[in-house]
């Protein structure tokens, strides 16, 4: 398969807002590509190289200066193994050597081909979000149906492998796919719910209602005496989070999957600074962490609310009951640290009112309800999960950036703001805001935003759709200034989200789901 096929199936995905029309032009390409090409071809049309990073920053590719190709000649093999060259150069002479990879990259490629590579390396396309629309394509191609698709695509972590393991054995193949201990899931994930009294009406009262930390998602696995740590992006972070190894290393079983958030806590017992806790991860966006304790010595404190295996028997499937029993007698003997997520168990409607004031008294953001029924359906936002906070709030793509005048001239000021397209185009801008920001955040911001700089007009640069920020708002309205047709009220920054991508941003959808009439 040529690259250039990869290129046109993009652009007629780009070009068209009809799902089933994306769906369908994915996966006649799916048909057309090879054993060893699928692999490559989901990764990049789901927005990243199969290699993730390949050692090539945006001001290197922009250095790249070279006249395109008359006729498309790559093949999607070709590209994969030179990405693979490119990856695995290091050392005295890498940048020349990269360089001379790009130079022959670029130049052996069409003039649509090098705009839909420069778009790949650097991270602008689709940022991931076909994830949702390839899992139908992979669906259709195959047979296999979506059903099998994604809950392999959740258990296995990795959409392209899902892709060709189903193209190849189809849904008996997919099914041999199952939870493996060291090897992350995507983690299932709350939706948001209008208030306590509607996420109680709505879910019954086999629930229970437990806080909702102001913290960081993790996945912890334990095989033997070896730990491994996962962030909900599922970045590795296992050595810069010694304590948490430590304590997951001295509960009484010998494999586990535990999943739960992490958090920053000041000596009385309240959280810390949002920052303080991503600073143990590495706040830069593209960053890996330091590996250990900050120079401030914060401590991690764990607290976990599910467990998705133990001693091999994985638990997936099981009810929430049935998982919280086992995670309770897991932890009952620890005394080194309160691992258990605070909660209650079918709590009258006065006891889960309590349970929420308890969480924001303790300086937590609110709470979440859970159906004691429910399986653990890894990484949805399905509607067993609903999360209750006192303010809206939304984790937001930030487009660009305006320069300030008056006391915040010379300051990158006031953010445009985009929602995810739920159908895999570029986010959608529902608004700005300038409120809500510090003297230290505009200087964060001044400082950090030229580096995702895409573009820039008179008072205005324009940012590749990376950042996440978390906005807090008093809802929406309709509007024709944004071509979503809705826009942000009062909407102020509460703070960056380096812990999550610009696939994990709340859709269009959700910003409509608060229209006030």
């Amino acid at each position: 398969m040529l690259l250039s096929d990869v290129v046109t199936t993009s652009a007629a995905v780009g070009a068209t807002r009809a799902r089933r029309e994306k769906t369908t032009a994915l996966a006649d390409l799916l048909r057309a590509a090879g054993p060893t090409e699928i692999v490559p071809v989901v990764a990049w049309l789901s927005g990243t190289p199969r290699q993730g990073r390949i050692g090539t920053g945006w001001r290197t590719l922009a250095a790249v200066d070279v006249p395109p190709a008359d006729t498309p000649s790559w093949t999607v093999q070709q590209v994969d193994e030179l990405l693979d060259e490119l990856a695995g150069t290091s050392g005295q002479g890498s940048a020349r050597r990269r360089r001379e990879l790009l130079d022959r990259l670029y130049g052996t490629a069409t003039a649509d081909e090098q705009r839909f590579l420069h778009r790949l390396l650097t991270g602008e396309l689709r940022q991931g979000a076909l994830e949702g629309l390839m899992v139908d394509a992979v669906a259709a191609a195959s047979g296999a149906g979506q059903a099998a698709v994604r809950r392999a695509f959740m258990l296995s972590g990795r959409l392209p492998e899902t892709a060709a393991t189903a193209l190849a054995g189809g849904a008996e193949a997919l099914a041999g796919i199952g939870l493996r201990v060291g090897r992350p899931i995507r983690p299932m994930l709350a939706s948001p719910g209008d208030s306590l009294d509607a996420a109680l009406a709505a879910l019954g009262t086999e629930v229970t209602v437990e806080h909702k930390l102001d913290g960081a998602r993790i996945q912890v696995h334990r095989t033997g005496d070896e730990i491994r740590v996962w962030t909900r992006t599922l970045r590795e972070i296992t050595a810069a989070v010694p304590e948490i190894v430590e304590l997951t290393r001295a509960l009484p079983c010998s494999a586990a999957v535990l999943d739960g958030e992490t958090l920053a806590l000041d000596d009385d017992g309240r959280p810390r600074a949002f920052q303080d806790t991503m600073s143990r991860f590495g706040t830069e966006a593209d960053g890996d962490g330091d590996g250990g304790r900050d120079e401030r010595g914060v401590l991690l404190s764990p607290f976990f609310f599910d467990l998705l295996h133990l001693d091999g028997h994985d638990l997936v499937d099981e009810p929430l009951e049935t998982r919280l029993d086992l995670l309770a007698g897991l932890l009952e003997g620890d005394r080194q640290a309160p691992l258990r997520m605070p909660g209650v168990r079918r709590p009258s409607p006065e006891e889960a009112a309590a349970v929420l004031d308890g969480a924001l008294d303790a300086g937590q953001e609110g709470v979440v309800v859970k159906d004691l029924a429910a399986p653990y359906a890894a990484g949805r936002r399905g509607k067993a999960w609903q999360k209750v906070k006192p303010v809206h709030t939304l984790d937001l793509v930030v487009l660009g950036a305006e320069w300030g005048y008056g006391r915040r001239t010379g300051s990158l000021s006031n953010i445009h703001l985009g929602a995810r397209d739920p159908d895999g185009g570029e986010p959608v801008m529902v608004g700005k805001t300038f409120k809500g920001m510090t003297d230290e955040l505009l200087a964060w911001q001044t400082e950090t935003f030229p580096r995702y700089a895409r573009e820039e007009e008179p008072g205005v640069l324009f940012l590749r759709p990376e950042l996440v920020v978390e906005i807090a708002l008093d809802g929406a309205q309709r509007s024709t200034r944004y071509p979503g047709g809705v826009a942000l009220r009062f909407a102020r920054v509460l703070r960056y989200r380096p812990d999550r991508t610009a696939a994990d941003a709340d859709s269009l959808d959700a910003v409509r789901a608060l229209l006030s009439g």
